[in-house]
């Protein structure tokens, strides 16, 4: 994936988490800008939990371990990003319904993809 094409996902996913910010209690983003720092912070941890653990436990994962991974990297996310709130049951709310949106709109994960490009 170009520069290009991770700037869009990255754009998409702040949306993504303004939309959650709107739709689920206890979960508060503060403006675009955190949510795009929002989004980098959340890739990282994914994308260093998946180097560690494997593709079953990161917040990209599916089932219950993933969940609770990305529920986890979320309430973390917040302790780095300014303008963000988020509790436990807010963290656990906006992990399903990311889980939800991201069933309509799959992404690779940013581990996949420098893995694709290493072979490539």
């Amino acid at each position: 994936m170009h520069i290009l094409g991770h700037i869009v996902r990255f754009i998409v996913a702040a949306i993504v988490l303004m939309v959650v910010g709107y739709i689920v209690p206890q979960f508060s983003v503060g403006g675009f800008w955190s949510a795009l720092f929002l989004a980098l912070v959340i890739a990282a941890f994914g994308w260093i939990i998946e180097g560690i653990f494997g593709k079953r436990v990161t917040p990209f994962g599916r089932g219950i371990v993933g969940f609770i991974a990305s529920a986890a990297v979320i309430w973390v996310a917040q302790f780095i990003v300014g303008g963000v709130a988020v509790t436990w049951l807010g963290a656990i709310l906006a992990a399903l319904v990311i889980g939800i949106i991201d069933l309509f709109i799959p992404v690779s994960t940013p581990y996949e993809a420098g893995r694709r490009e290493e072979r490539g």
